[in-house]
């Protein structure tokens, strides 16, 4: 009895010391490494910048008697037969989005009644529909981010087709001449980031 005994012990063991070296062995087998990598994100951010005529200022009032030709001025004053120009430059340079710029008039003062704008060489009797035409987009990838938009006027010496309108029209400029002393509105120009696209 003692000696079964002492077998039973010795078998033990080894089963316990078989289990150990199993356990060792096969835990080594299907162990791996890990190795957990943190990191901060980052992102730049696209820069914006928008400026009109050289200005951060969008708002900017523009008098026809300073956009005059040399030439048919009178008197600092324009009248029948005088013309000019002005130009709306936008400036996008140092964006790196692209930019839907719109432009609208406001407060309008004393508008003589014949005179008319002339954008690509289609002439416009109001404002109203001259700021239809001068919405446009700047590309993001564009080399060039400027834009200038020349709007040329012009207060035709003689405004008709026929002697009876000619004749009417004179009146017409007779009168604004009176009573018209100074011709000014206000430039709006807007500039809103184009929505990327995917």
């Amino acid at each position: 009895m003692f000696i079964l005994s002492k077998k039973k012990k010795i078998l033990v063991a080894i089963a316990i010391l078989s289990c150990v070296i199993v356990s060792f062995i096969g835990g080594r087998s299907f162990s791996k490494y890990v190795t957990e990598v943190r990191g901060d994100g980052t992102a730049e951010v696209a820069s914006w910048n928008f400026k009109v005529n050289g200005e951060a200022e969008q708002v900017q009032t523009i008098c026809l008697a300073s956009t005059y030709n040399n030439q048919t001025l009178v008197n600092n004053k324009i009248a029948p037969g005088t013309e000019g120009q002005f130009d709306i430059m936008i400036d996008g340079t140092g964006t790196d989005v692209g930019i839907n710029y719109n432009i609208k008039f406001a407060n309008e003062t004393q508008k003589p009644k014949n005179v008319v704008f002339v954008y690509h060489d289609q002439e416009y009797k109001t404002l109203t529909e001259l700021e239809s035409q001068l919405s446009g987009t700047i590309e993001a990838d564009s080399n060039n981010k400027k834009v200038t938009l020349p709007i040329k006027w012009k207060w035709s010496y003689e405004t008709g087709r026929d002697n009876t309108e000619i004749e009417n029209n004179d009146r017409l400029d007779t009168k604004d001449a009176k009573d018209i002393r100074n011709y000014t509105f206000n430039v709006i120009v807007s500039g809103t980031q184009v929505m990327p696209q995917n």
